[in-house]
């Protein structure tokens, strides 16, 4: 019995520190983030531990994690890998733990910003809505917390 404790414990402890890993974010990674979501709805959202407006989001997408337990978001911090720790602390606060979390690894953020989208010249917070179909609806700025709580209950339909 006593095995059979310390062997789920083990488990236990695995499975908190998979939800909370960081990976770096590098050429080609967004492409494989839209690939890996194929034929599902998913929110990505670029944000940044010293954006002020990039929190607000978090709150929100926290209380609705919480809410809609099945929802696919990928959280992809524009800092550095050096902050991994306080961005790892930073989800927990948000009770993001178990949200797909990826960090900005190349020194030349200007060509990852690029590769995601040539719209975008780095404005934080932004948001990309993508419906089962691929498609995406970008947004930059706080996002609405109903208009995106709709979003999701509606199984991510756009338009």
């Amino acid at each position: 019995m006593k095995w059979l404790f310390t062997f789920m414990l083990c488990l236990s402890a695995a499975g908190v520190s998979a939800e909370q890993e960081t990976r770096p974010f590098v050429r080609g990674s967004y492409e494989r983030i839209v690939a890996s979501h194929t034929g599902k709805p998913f929110i990505v959202s670029f944000w940044s531990l010293t954006c002020t407006n990039c929190r607000e989001d978090l709150s929100m997408f926290g209380k609705l994690a919480r809410k809609y337990p099945g929802f696919n978001l990928v959280l992809i911090a524009t800092d550095s890998p050096d902050q991994n720790k306080e961005i790892e602390q930073t989800l927990q606060r948000y009770r993001l733990e178990r949200a797909e979390s990826w960090v900005f690894a190349d020194s030349y953020a200007e060509r990852l910003r690029f590769e995601v989208d040539k719209e975008w010249y780095g404005e934080l917070p932004r948001t990309y809505f993508y419906d089962a179909r691929g498609h995406a609806v970008a947004l930059s700025g706080t996002l609405d917390h109903a208009q995106t709580e709709r979003w999701i209950r509606e199984g991510g339909k756009n338009g």
